[in-house]
């Protein structure tokens, strides 16, 4: 499915107007239906619908399924697959997840009934729910340590390999990289949170959660969701463009992630651990 699609727009310069084609960043719903049992004892059911743009639909899916706890590495997920049994326009929107019998699923979890919105996540979880996960903190390591003058280089490196960013304006992005500034894996999409499971979704597929020797940086603010999400996948350092909400902070701190924010240029803020960011 394409990233973007084309539409004709009236566009206004000073005292001059034309009709012009103009590129947006495409949304579409993806549907994530799971399947777990074992033995002859098998079932199927929807778990939840996310607005998306397309692509690395089963990383997002992988990202998404470490976040919620449902999985814990790439081996409890015997299949994953867009199901072809659906109507023309759900094509390529409806993915198929096998858990492996090993895994139990709480089918209470889908009493949740949670929608997911690419602008604000899941929307109806608690906040405090999400702010007392019971992921252990991560600890603070000597050998997690990065030079300030390589946080002050992400932007550059982020805004060279956004793409589809650079030709619709629309999109997030996350980029996970090593400590020693190396970008290992970047995605984008209409929703922040999405492009954030997808990174995570890509570790995940090359086995490498947690990832305790790396650093994620996010195109937007931070929300207390995706320090969870970093929580959870390992992730240590948190550098972000925007700003971080209150509770962000507050979960940062309690779990030991580095938390930066306000990326600008030779400028940055730090909120939490900054015993890893070296001077120079």
């Amino acid at each position: 499915m394409p990233q973007v699609s084309i539409a004709t727009i009236k566009r206004f310069k000073a005292t001059t107007q034309e009709m012009v084609k103009d590129l947006l960043a495409v949304e579409e719903p993806l549907h994530i239906r799971l399947q777990f049992g074992h033995a002859d004892s098998w079932h199927e059911e929807s778990l939840t619908v996310t607005m998306r743009t397309p692509g690395n639909d089963f990383e997002l899916t992988k990202g998404f399924l470490l976040a919620e706890n449902v999985i814990n590495d790439s081996q409890d997920i015997l299949f994953i697959r867009y199901c072809q049994k659906v109507k023309e326009e759900e094509q390529g929107n409806v993915v198929i997840v096998k858990l492996a019998p090993h895994i139990y699923f709480d089918r209470n979890f889908l009493e949740r009934h949670f929608f997911i919105n690419s602008s604000c996540g899941i929307c109806g979880k608690s906040a405090i729910e999400a702010v007392t996960c019971n992921d252990d903190a991560l600890t603070v390591k000597h050998s997690q340590k990065i030079s300030i003058n390589l946080v002050h280089q992400l932007n550059y490196i982020l805004e060279k390999k956004q793409t589809v960013f650079r030709h619709t304006g629309g999109l997030h992005a996350s980029a996970l990289f090593n400590l020693q500034g190396e970008c290992l894996f970047l995605r984008e999409d209409v929703g922040r949170h999405n492009a954030f499971d997808k990174v995570v979704g890509a570790a995940l597929s090359s086995d490498m959660i947690p990832m305790n020797e790396a650093l994620i940086l996010l195109s937007g603010r931070v929300s207390f969701e995706l320090v969870q999400k970093s929580v959870k996948a390992g992730i240590p350092i948190i550098v972000a463009v925007g700003a971080p909400s209150s509770l962000a902070v507050e979960l940062a701190d309690a779990k030991g992630i580095t938390l930066i924010g306000f990326l600008r240029g030779n400028r940055c803020n730090i909120y939490t651990y900054p015993e890893r960011i070296l001077d120079k």
